[in-house]
């Protein structure tokens, strides 16, 4: 921590309290995926059984 006047300056993890670990991007990724896939499964197979 650096106090420059009245400003103070903290480092990210000091300020968030912990470290910021990027499993967000993988849960983000991930359902992503699952997400448009179910949804073409949906499209193909309704596409296929109206003939």
């Amino acid at each position: 921590m650096e106090s420059q006047g009245e400003e103070v300056h903290v480092d990210t993890d000091k300020a968030r309290g912990g470290s910021t670990p990027h499993i967000v991007r993988w849960v983000l990724a991930i359902s992503l995926f699952l997400a448009i896939a179910l949804l073409s499964a949906t499209w193909i197979t309704g596409a296929l059984a109206s003939g």
